[in-house]
């Protein structure tokens, strides 16, 4: 393993030179240092197709199965049927209101959609691709800074954790927003190697994108990509700076051009912005996805024209964003059973990674790659690490993806370091491997404890390996301290026979293949020790090919993901979770046809539509989905998805009416602030239409300008 690695990991030593032409001569030197591109080893290219070929089995297993998830599917049919509802993100194919995050996760679903036909497959396959294409963006990441090896494992590691087996099977904005920030670590690794401008501004690009699907989050990866360019590109600080502050221009015109598009766009040739009080696109962006999801900020989501309230509508309104202190529990978060059992496994070996990486690596100069490197995944790992435990999670385990991209990294690169300090003998550093071992294999024992029933023969499995791993790197070293004495013996003795110098003579003959049985035997212990640290991950994570386990619409695997449909169907009364009601009821659900009774009343409604831009009007966007993930109905829904957004207000429903852009209501179903509303008016204003099952009222023209009490 250490001989396909330690040219591209470890370059000769650069020293930095001083003066006006400083840095010239240091780039000059290190393009000099770069050693040549070694061929990749004959195993490079088997392994990492057979990681591909099993990271695309678990993403797309059964996927023509997958449930739809409620408020993104409908909002992908929306945007499929019309370039304008694409565009701006429409929830309903009338284009009255927006999902509420920016759209552009939702822009691959909705092509797959317009190509292939709304199906459930063709939502989610997108999100199996971008998952193919992160272990891939990966491998080559981790290659260019740590070698072929380390990339394999890190590969590997990434495919094989149950956060992201679950994430990309899921239709929902991490799949995009982990690819595009993979997509900017690799373009950043490239830049800061040789200080190279274009890669760096085509980092800040992919950050801008990445920002499209999850907004603000994205960011959070700036410092991690910034310390990298900063520390270890080999230019003068002035012209890094310069370098870094074009990128983060390029990444803030990337990741402003929605808000800018929308900001620009008349109110009344675009839908409402969801989430808002305003119809604005930064107030969605800062209020309701950001401060809504930090309550420990103690800023009032409500001052930054962001509705106030966190759940979706219907459920008890979570509290009010601003006035709930950070508690021990929340600081902890991510070690919880349902989180640490998703993205928890390989917490010991990145942890020492990262130190043994930094500490083994001190002393060399500033431009050292591979220490550089581990300020990178590092950085980013306490990031998001800090992030997720500030803010709030509930069920969504998909939110974990990201992280498994620096633990990933860490575990591969990780690896091969321990592995090199063990095979030089050292003590200063061959502690590190067993340790590494023990540590994820003890932490890996006990999260599986948590749940006993489920693949009881887990934890015992990977001790066992453990201990035959450990057993057999402890004979490989006792047998190379017993050949350095006795091949020592013969040299350093001062009568030596005929007979002793040809024993003499077989010396290199036995040191040899003395130091091959050495190696074959560690590394039979040292692949003994992967599987046992990787084995309890790859099991929860292969859950996703049991039906009992295959579609949790959460990004969870195993038996988290009974939990969550155990909450799905009884959620509790209130929503505390912290942001938007997030019981794992809220978005994920399996979408049936029309009942019935739904079937004659969209029928009806067609038929006496009498050129209604809005086949009829409800109270609540859960009322209105049905007809909009299986007609594709142009509905038009009330309160966007907390119930809350002032849309349409009273004035605008009735110049609806007024102006036959609407005729039929639909009421009842979850209350909304908009269906209390309007609600009265409607029932004093409109006439009833008999013999249908769900409370269906005709409204006029004329009935918009009729006094109180008044029909039409």
């Amino acid at each position: 393993m250490a001989s396909t690695t330690s040219a591209r990991s470890a370059p000769p030593a650069i020293a930095a030179p001083t003066g006006p032409a400083g840095a010239g001569r240091l780039l000059a030197r290190a393009r000099a240092a770069r050693p040549a591109p070694e061929p990749r080893p004959a195993h490079a290219r088997p392994v990492l197709l057979a990681i591909l070929v099993v990271a695309a089995v678990l993403f797309a297993w059964d996927i023509q199965h997958s449930a739809f998830h409620a408020f993104y599917s409908e909002t992908a049919r929306s945007m499929s049927e019309s370039w304008w509802g694409f565009l701006f993100g429409s929830f309903d194919p009338g284009n009255s209101i927006t999902i509420d995050k920016l759209p552009g996760f939702l822009w691959p679903q909705a092509l797959s959609v317009r190509i292939f036909g709304f199906h459930p497959w063709a939502l989610t396959l997108p999100q199996v691709i971008e998952g193919v294409l992160s272990v891939a963006i990966l491998h080559r990441a981790v290659r260019r800074w740590a070698g072929e090896n380390a990339a394999l494992l890190a590969a590997g590691a990434f495919a094989l954790t149950p956060a992201v087996a679950g994430l990309f099977r899921t239709e929902v904005e991490d799949p995009a927003f982990t690819l595009c920030v993979l997509l900017a670590a690799e373009a950043a690794l490239r830049a800061a190697r040789e200080a190279r401008l274009r890669p760096l501004l085509a980092a800040g690009a992919w950050v801008g994108l990445g920002f499209q699907a999850k907004m603000l989050e994205a960011w959070a990866v700036l410092l991690a990509l910034g310390l990298l360019y900063l520390l270890s590109a080999p230019a003068t600080l002035r012209r890094r700076l310069a370098h870094l502050s074009a990128a983060g221009a390029l990444c803030l015109a990337a990741s402003a051009s929605w808000v800018l598009l929308v900001t620009f766009t008349p109110a009344q040739d675009r839908p409402f912005v969801d989430g808002t009080t305003n119809n604005s696109a930064v107030s969605q962006v800062v209020g309701y996805n950001f401060v809504n999801r930090f309550s420990n900020l103690h800023v009032n989501a409500a001052d930054t024209g962001s509705v106030a309230v966190s759940t979706m509508a219907g459920t008890a309104p979570a509290p009010p964003t601003g006035h709930t202190r950070p508690t021990a529990a929340q600081w902890v978060k991510m070690f919880a059973p349902s989180i640490v059992s998703q993205i928890g496994w390989l917490y010991p070996t990145a942890a020492l990674a990262t130190v043994c990486g930094l500490v083994w690596r001190r002393g060399r100069p500033r431009t050292d790659p591979l220490r550089a490197g581990f300020v990178l995944w590092g950085v980013w790992l306490v990031t998001y690490f800090l992030v997720f435990s500030a803010g709030a999670i509930g069920g969504h385990t998909y939110y974990l993806g990201v992280l498994a991209v620096p633990l990933a990294a860490l575990f591969g690169a990780g690896t091969v370091q321990f592995w090199r300090g063990w095979l030089r003998g050292g003590r200063s550093r061959a502690w590190a491997l067993p340790t590494a071992v023990v540590g994820t294999v003890a932490w890996s024992a006990a999260i599986a404890e948590l749940f006993p029933d489920f693949l009881p023969w887990l934890a015992p499995a990977a001790v066992a390996l453990a201990v035959a791993a450990l057993a057999l790197l402890a004979r490989g070293r006792s047998a190379a301290r017993s050949r350095v004495a006795v091949d020592g013996g013969p040299a350093a003795g001062s009568g030596a026979t005929a007979g002793s110098g040809a024993a003499v003579d077989a010396g290199p003959v036995a040191r040899t293949g003395g130091r091959t049985a050495r190696r074959r035997t560690a590394l039979v212990g040292l692949g003994a020790g992967l599987v046992a640290m990787l084995l309890p991950s790859a099991a929860w994570a292969s859950s996703v090919l049991d039906p009992a386990y295959g579609h949790s619409g959460m990004g969870s695997t195993g038996p988290v993901v009974n939990r969550h449909r155990a909450v799905a169907h009884h959620p509790k009364p209130s929503g505390k979770s912290g942001h938007k009601g997030h019981q794992a009821a809220d978005r994920a659900y399996d979408g049936t046809a029309l009942s019935p009774a739904q079937r004659r009343l969209l029928d009806y409604a067609r038929a006496h539509r009498d050129g209604a831009a809005f086949l009829f009007a409800t109270t609540s966007w859960r009322t209105a989905s049905p007809y909009i993930l299986h007609a594709g109905a142009p509905v038009l829904p009330m309160g966007g998805f907390t119930g809350t957004a002032p849309t349409p207000t009273a004035a605008g429903f009735r110049h609806l009416v007024a102006t036959g852009q609407l005729r039929y209501v639909v009421l009842g179903g979850p209350a909304t602030d908009p269906g209390r509303a309007i609600g009265p008016w409607v029932r004093g204003h409109c006439t009833p239409v008999p013999e249908q099952a769900y409370r269906l009222y005709r409204c006029t023209p004329a009935s918009a300008g009729a006094g109180p009490g008044a029909r039409g």
